[in-house]
């Protein structure tokens, strides 16, 4: 029985360890096809959590994302994380101003504060 033990115990290490490699490696393959098949006009973000558009991406190891418009900075490739799927609604970041019903009247005159020195 004791004899068992060690080669079990060299599987039960050895499979956790080839299938986490297996993994990094498909997850490094897909981000290689990622920074490979941008082109400018792509919507990204990079690692940093920067949104921008792809402006150049002839370059084989930097690129130029535009963040702001008439704005281009260089990037290296691998600060691309991902890219982002456009939408129909541009994002923004107006804040709605609900109506409070309760709110007091703007009539009412403010509390006079005693200033004693």
């Amino acid at each position: 029985m004791s004899s068992l033990m060690f080669p079990l115990l060299l599987v039960l290490l050895a499979v956790p360890l080839f299938l986490s490699a297996r993994k990094q490696k498909r997850a490094a393959a897909e981000q290689q096809a990622l920074l490979k098949s941008l082109e400018p006009g792509d919507r990204v973000m990079t690692t940093s959590g920067l949104y921008a558009t792809v402006a150049d991406a002839s370059d084989d190891e930097t690129i130029d994302l535009e963040i702001a418009p008439g704005v281009v900075t260089t990037w290296l490739r691998p600060a691309i994380r991902e890219k982002v799927v456009a939408t129909d609604v541009e994002e923004t970041d107006a804040v709605v101003d609900d109506v409070v019903e309760d709110a007091p009247a703007a009539d009412a005159e403010p509390a006079q504060q005693d200033t004693k020195k």
